[in-house]
């Protein structure tokens, strides 16, 4: 059973610019086959994707093998003169624009350890040249994490993002971090087995690294359109987009290349308006019009664009041909979207009724490998109508494993639920048989032949599936549910050095355990010495609030002065060593010990 985004119309095999695209420019493959953290632990194989090479399988969707061949073109690209991409070393592309007297790096990919090698590769080609500056074009992980493999924290060298950039970051990586990653192991395939009856790609790329991620905070901000900068000679022309594929997002144009960046706002399949790892809805209208004010921006004065992922388009004639594509795939799915909601549809039913027009579905640049139009649509309508389909009976329901109990319940008990789930699996009705068979996982979460058969259910949807995304949902699921919970991780790393004393707090206040904190009532007074900055923090009715502010906080229960370095210790449980206090210190012990240590590992197939 192949399951399909875009089912009106199928691109055509017979084209292969795409691949021409891909290979063109290459400069010189990888410089060996893995790339290896210091312990030794191998962080990214460039052979994991050999497999590629043959024809595709039963096992996996004919277009979503092609975008995932595609993808695995790994090496130093040389996409202009002065601009080239490392491709291939991560989820993200890495681009290295060389200036006057040394290099920027744009988008240093996920872990310092696949950035690290991405840079070895380009000065084996173009020599010795120092990295000038480092630019971030958004806030998600795969653009950021691995920065500290191209320069070190204290190195000086300007580093560039757009408005909001820390605010998001530290949004999706800190607060909600846990989750995310969790979510983001199954939607990744992290702990798939590479093959064809396991992770064949992300869509985006083939995955992410397992390496060290990091941060190291903007040094410049970008904040309005037609902003321009020079960084080692080389001027940035920069267009901001918010609210578009992340909060804090910029395009940038660099007129004497003649190239344009389109950072994540426009690559070679449908994006997602909201992730499956969980993250804040996009607004697609927003995206289209910022598509569109790239064409009238920089539609005549691009030679070739390259984005955050995937590879080059050449001539300016393609260059707005494809951007005015992309413009109208989210525009469509915007305003389809509104048109039946306004007849009174939900997000589920709108997300069977809408399809493509048969060019863009035809468009292989539009394929929805790593967003999907079934998800896209529900996550618009999420974003204007919120989580209530408007039906009263929805407004209490259940939780899932209570629910499951009474359905099994109502359909005659556990085995009569199999019969019924092998009955549509036999007639080709996968979605029903997972949807049964879920609830009967969760009505008897230790029924063996109840959990293999959804495992099975799940194999055969994933096989079927072009979005790469919704594959290793499906088989990650199978994984759990066959015994492997499976490690949530992208190799470790700590971005809390990068964090502001605010950000940090705020990190503290989505930690502490309410209802164990309601009994406590406890005022504290923090005086960073080397910052000049001081906060008064109190926790009453299982709430941390802190203030900043410019004197001593009146009837502090303690009073710690100390620089930020310490307080860094401190929360990563080193101890009070060098900092000054006055007070209970008690205090300090009993708000610590309210903080709920994240549990990344959770279960999400099984109760």
């Amino acid at each position: 059973m192949t399951i399909s985004d875009t089912p009106a119309s199928s691109p055509d095999f017979a084209d292969r610019s795409d691949f021409e695209e891909a290979d063109r420019g290459l400069v010189s493959p990888p410089l060996s086959a893995t790339v290896t953290a210091e312990d030794g632990r191998v962080v990214w194989n460039f052979d994991d994707t050999a497999f590629l090479d043959e024809d595709c399988p039963d096992t996996a969707h004919p277009n979503l093998w092609r975008q995932s061949q595609l993808c695995a073109r790994a090496g130093l690209f040389e996409v202009t003169e002065g601009v080239f991409q490392a491709r291939g070393f991560d989820l993200s592309n890495m681009t290295l624009i060389e200036g006057d007297h040394g290099v920027v790096v744009v988008d240093p990919l996920a872990s310092a350890e696949t950035a690290a090698a991405a840079l070895d590769l380009y000065r084996s080609q173009r020599g010795e040249r120092p990295v000038a500056a480092v630019v971030f074009t958004h806030s998600h992980l795969d653009h950021f994490g691995g920065v500290l493999g191209v320069v070190g924290p204290d190195d000086g060298v300007p580093v560039v993002a757009p408005q909001g950039f820390m605010e998001h970051s530290v949004a999706e990586n800190v607060y909600a971090g846990t989750a995310m990653l969790r979510r983001g192991t199954y939607y990744s395939g992290a702990n798939l087995e590479r093959g064809p009856g396991g992770l064949v790609g992300m869509g985006l790329g083939f995955t992410a690294s397992t390496g060290t991620a990091g941060l190291v905070a903007p040094t410049v901000e970008v904040r309005h359109t037609g902003q321009e900068l020079t960084l080692d000679g080389v001027v940035f022309r920069f267009q901001m987009t918010p609210g578009t594929e992340a909060p804090a997002e910029m395009n940038f144009l660099l007129p004497q290349r003649r190239a344009l960046c389109m950072a994540e706002n426009a690559t070679h399949n449908l994006h997602n308006i909201q992730t499956l790892r969980g993250a804040v809805v996009r607004d697609a209208r927003i995206w289209a019009r910022h598509l569109n004010e790239a064409i009238e921006l920089f539609g005549h004065d691009a030679d070739v664009l390259f984005a955050s992922h995937h590879w080059p388009t050449w001539g300016s004639d393609r260059i707005r041909s494809f951007l005015a594509e992309q413009r109208d795939l989210y525009a469509y799915l915007h305003d389809q979207t509104l048109r039946l909601l306004n007849q009174g549809y939900t997000g589920t039913e709108i997300a069977e009724l809408i399809e493509l027009p048969p060019p863009l579905s035809a468009a292989w640049h539009a394929r929805g490998y790593y967003g999907s139009v079934s998800h896209n649509v529900k996550a618009i309508y999420q974003r204007y109508m919120g989580w209530y389909d408007g039906h009263p009976a929805s407004l209490w329901e259940h939780p899932p494993t209570e629910t499951a109990e009474r359905y099994v319940d109502c359909m005659g008990g556990l085995e009569a639920v199999l019969g019924k789930a092998r009955t549509y699996l036999e007639d080709g009705d996968l979605r029903f048989a997972a949807q049964l068979l879920r609830h009967a996982v969760f009505a008897a979460p230790d029924n063996a032949d109840a959990k293999e058969l959804l495992a099975q259910t799940f194999e055969r949807l994933a096989h079927g599936a072009e979005n790469a995304t919704w594959r290793n949902c499906y088989l990650t699921g199978a994984q759990e549910l066959r015994g492997d919970i499976g490690r949530t991780s992208i190799g470790g790393g700590d971005m809390s050095a990068a964090l502001n004393v605010e950000q940090l707090f705020d990190s503290l206040a989505v930690r502490v355990d309410g209802p164990r904190a309601w009994e406590h009532s406890l005022t504290l007074h923090w005086h960073l010495s080397d910052l000049g900055e001081m906060y008064r923090m109190t926790l009453h009715n299982g709430v941390m609030v802190h203030t900043r502010t410019t004197r001593p906080a009146d009837n502090a229960d303690l009073s710690l002065t100390l620089t930020k370095p310490q307080l860094l210790a401190l929360l990563a449980g080193k101890g009070l060593h060098g900092v000054y206090h006055s007070g209970d210190l008690d205090v300090l012990d009993t708000l610590l010990s309210l903080l709920d240590d994240n549990a990344p590992d959770f279960a999400i197939v099984t109760p």
